[in-house]
């Protein structure tokens, strides 16, 4: 029996947003309590602390009342000063798309850009500092989502702290899928959000702000206030005798409870062990099919996402709906330049499980072989097994 395109999908390996936890949904439907009412007022506190705990920091995050993109342009609007040169590393549509929100608040925007199915070297950002040291602010993803690619921003952030240049790292589609932490990279603000790896809902920006940060938004007459974009507002908003600068989304907050609770229970070296399994699983099948991974080499694909190159003579388009329409499996296309270019296998949260690889391994190869192209579906299988059995002895 087919899946129509009315139908809802089986199983969800998008690259975001993904399927939530059981605990994430149960928490959405508690009671939406008063936001005043005290026992929110602690709740939240708990919930932004709980939150600190799992990004390694003793400083309290800024939660924003928004999916993370609208952390990522807070964090321009706030950081950036009118006469600032800013670096934006561009490895991907992400990357390149923050130089769009960056180049509104500096006062020159100078990119280091690699092609997208490649990642940064970190000596080319330290010969960019060397030559242009009047460079104050960089940006980079850290997971190009769609490239599924990944940046070494521990060496990229140690850099730029020699240099004394302050960084904004996207972390959005990494943070909580893999071992990577504000502090530990140097990260001035680190901007991620629950709607991923972290398998929560979509609502919420989560941002940690370095003192070194908030010293230089305390000093921008540019940053936002009295703003939906504004970090200032939500600075002490965690705390429970701090009154909220406007309504928080408290099914949201709940979610988020949930989420980190649920990733500090499990033990974060465990979710991460599982998603780099499933990922490494998924690539052995898709290459053992002979299709081919969008990455330049296998050392920069993300653990959270796979991306495979679309066979030629075939469409992305028809390979997701057949996909979806023959096994209710729904796949994530490019984005950008890359649209038609690639498929997107997403492995975050819930579905950052092996047997989601053999699912994936499966559909993929399945819908490509019934479009006429060649993929040996037998052998995928075989090789993401092989991977996963051998993990487990």
């Amino acid at each position: 029996m087919r899946n129509r395109d009315d139908d809802p999908p089986i199983i969800t390996l998008s690259a975001g947003p993904v399927d939530a936890y059981p605990a994430v949904l149960r928490a959405l439907s508690r009671p939406v309590t008063y936001d005043f009412d005290p026992s929110f007022q602690h709740f939240y506190e708990s919930t932004v602390l709980k939150t600190a705990e799992a990004l390694r920091t003793a400083r309290p995050p800024v939660i924003l009342m928004g999916e993370p993109v609208l952390g990522l342009e807070a964090a321009a609007a706030a950081l950036i000063h009118a006469d600032d040169v800013v670096l934006n590393l561009a490895s991907g549509e992400y990357g390149k798309g923050f130089g769009f929100w960056a180049a509104r608040h500096c006062r020159e925007l100078v990119e280091i850009e690699v092609a997208y199915d490649d990642a940064i070297d970190p000596q080319s950002v330290g010969d960019m500092l060397k030559a242009r040291p009047e460079i104050r602010v960089l940006s980079v993803c850290h997971h190009d989502t769609p490239s599924g690619t990944v940046n070494p921003v521990a060496e990229i952030g140690a850099i730029c702290r020699a240099h004394d240049v302050l960084t904004i790292v996207d972390a959005v589609s990494s943070f909580g899928g893999m071992d990577v932490h504000p502090e530990q990279i140097h990260a001035d603000i680190f901007v991620t959000g629950p709607n991923k790896c972290l398998g929560g809902s979509t609502g919420l920006s989560i941002l940690h702000v370095s003192e070194r940060a908030w010293d230089r938004i305390d000093a921008n007459p540019a940053a936002p206030t009295d703003s939906v974009l504004s970090l200032v507002d939500w600075r002490d908003a965690w705390r429970r005798d701090v009154l909220f600068p406007y309504t928080p989304s408290v099914s949201e907050v709940h979610a988020l409870e949930a989420a980190v609770q649920n990733y500090l229970d499990e033990g974060p070296e465990s979710v991460w062990a599982r998603h780099a399994l499933t990922a490494r699983a998924c690539r052995a099948g898709v290459r053992a099919m002979g299709l081919d991974l969008w990455p330049a080499r296998e050392a920069i694909c993300a653990d959270t996402a796979t991306t495979v190159r679309v066979p030629a003579g075939l469409e992305d388009a028809a390979i997701r709906q057949e996909a979806r329409r023959r096994y209710g499996v729904v796949f994530s296309a490019g984005r950008g330049t890359l649209l038609g270019k690639l498929v997107r296998i997403g492995h975050m949260g819930p579905t950052a499980r092996p047997i989601y690889a053999v699912v994936a391994v499966t559909a993929l190869g399945g819908a490509v072989a019934a479009l006429g192209g060649k993929a040996d579906v037998a052998a995928g299988v075989e090789a993401a097994l092989a991977v996963i059995d051998g993990a487990g002895t």
